[in-house]
């Protein structure tokens, strides 16, 4: 329930500790959810109104990129799959035939068809026209060497042109860097508001003693009470699933997932990889400034053609006196376990290694990945996913969970799900907002706010822990922090204004 701001019965529910303008309120001593309660619904007001754009934002964008992996094999279906034909040709036979219709850019990786009837993908860096951070893909037949096109790709899932502005108008709105504070935002309040909206209607229906009343709405009641019913009971149902996305969203964010990060490293969690270090010339050494007299169009990122790789050495999969060639690479790959699919990244300067990595998202998980000495075809370094520490595999898990690859088709549709809920609890919330406005004197106006002073009730006992966890929190994720600051800046600003105007107005 991350956006409605505030979930009570009545109006008279809803306002408990107000008094009448002019007067003062009797602090009556609480303790508990009671005395909580009335700052919890401050701050879900809060939250319910100013970051409630932020959050359908990123719902409605989510909802559209769970859908674009399914929209994405329909639009790319000529790139993606070919008939599935008996021979394969030499991975090296590929890569010569897709660097013969491209040779501008570079090959930095090479992905063989995973599956029959899958295409190869060849992937180039630094192609004209092409984002620093993308890379061309070039479609293979491995049964014919046709190619079958090339599109723009992204990220480590392969995400096409379609997928790719979907990811980046729900990660960043297209706006670079800066664009990324409204989705850090809106997940670094996606938990308190689902929290404390989840709170305060367990603590609403909890007098029932019914699980139908907490988890179903009621389709008796009528006008305002009908949509908190709706807002309530949709908002149990999603809470832990809003959880999740909150987390996860966090993970990857700028400034919290810089923090979750460090305090990865520093228990020593952080996601293992293979080292591509090689000692140039140890096991050849005639070989040792091999790499540096290869020619040709393109080559990797920063060096040139590997062997078979710049269309003018089809046949040669074998390899030569200085590079053994991607066909052994991925022979000593497969030698060591690694399964479809892979990803052949080519070395990135003179005595470094190729890197042969597994890239299933889905479960399970491959992550399996392996250095390969381009001289000797040696495997000099493995990397097991078996062996992550465990918050490198829960990160790993809740990344492609958050992203529907994990569990494919039922994983978008849950996430769709999920978004759509999101959108109606928000637009719920804003609804209730509007049907709490007064009725008489005014043709335009919007719900009362909370009354404001709920905290000067709450006993120093329960305060103090309470700011305590606060100031944690709001350094470990320090846009919620910094826009709570803002919230409490405001408020105090409208309740000097409003306390000058009471003492402007004349007695009665």
């Amino acid at each position: 329930m991350p956006t409605e701001q505030r979930l009570v019965p009545s109006d008279a529910d809803e306002t408990p500790d107000a008094a009448a303008p002019g007067e003062r309120q009797t602090a009556v001593p609480r303790s508990g959810w009671a005395a909580l309660r009335p700052l919890v619904l401050r701050l879900h007001f809060y939250a319910g109104v100013l970051v409630a754009p932020f959050l359908l934002v990123a719902a409605v964008t989510g909802l559209l990129y769970a859908a674009s992996f399914q929209a994405e094999k329909v639009l790319y279906a000529h790139e993606l799959s070919v008939p599935a034909g008996g021979r394969t040709l030499p991975l090296s036979q590929q890569v010569a035939k897709a660097r013969a219709a491209h040779p501008e850019g570079a090959v930095a990786a090479v992905r063989p068809a995973p599956e029959p009837g899958d295409t190869t993908r060849v992937l180039l860096s630094g192609a004209p026209g092409v984002p620093e951070d993308h890379q061309l893909a070039v479609f293979v037949d491995p049964h014919t060497g046709e190619v079958r096109g090339a599109l723009e790709t992204y990220g480590s899932t392969g995400a096409l042109p379609l997928r790719t502005w979907l990811d980046s108008l729900h990660r960043d709105l297209h706006l670079g860097e800066n664009g990324r504070l409204y989705s850090e935002l809106a997940a670094s309040w996606l938990w308190v508001v689902a929290g404390g909206g989840l709170a305060l209607w367990i603590g609403r229906r909890r007098t029932q003693r019914k699980v139908r009343a907490l988890a179903l709405p009621d389709r008796t009641a009528t006008g305002r009470r009908r949509t908190l019913s709706w807002h309530g009971a949709v908002g149990v149902w999603a809470a832990g699933g809003l959880f999740f996305l909150s987390a996860t969203g966090l993970t990857w964010s700028g400034y919290a997932g810089a923090h979750i990060d460090a305090f990865r490293r520093s228990l020593g969690q952080a996601t293992p990889s293979v080292s591509t270090a090689v000692t140039v010339g140890a096991a050849d050494p005639g070989n040792a400034g091999h790499h540096a007299h290869h020619g040709g169009a393109g080559g990797t990122a920063g060096m040139p053609d590997m062997p078979g790789m710049d269309g003018k050495q089809s046949g040669a999969s074998s390899g030569s006196a200085t590079d053994v060639g991607v066909d052994r690479v991925l022979a000593a790959a497969r030698a060591e376990g690694l399964s479809s699919p892979v990803e052949i990244d080519l070395p990135t300067a003179k005595g470094t290694a190729y890197v042969v990595k597994q890239i299933g998202r889905s479960w399970p998980e491959k992550q399996d990945s392996v250095a390969v000495d381009p001289a000797t075809g040696r495997v000099t370094d493995v990397s097991r996913f078996a062996d992550y520490p465990v918050l490198a595999k829960l990160t790993r898990y809740g990344i492609d969970l958050h992203t529907g690859t994990l569990f494919g088709l039922v994983n978008q549709i849950a996430l769709a799900a999920l978004a759509l809920a999101l959108v109606f609890l928000i637009l719920w919330g804003y609804r209730m907002w509007w049907q709490r406005r007064p009725t008489h004197g005014r043709t335009l106006s919007f719900g009362r706010p909370v009354p404001r002073g709920a905290w000067r009730r709450v006993p120093l006992p329960v305060l103090l822990p309470v700011v305590c966890g606060v100031a944690a929190v709001g350094w470990a994720v320090p846009l919620l922090g910094v826009s709570l600051v803002g919230f409490l800046l405001v408020d105090v600003v409208l309740g000097v204004l409003a306390h000058r105007r009471r003492a402007a107005a004349p007695a009665d």
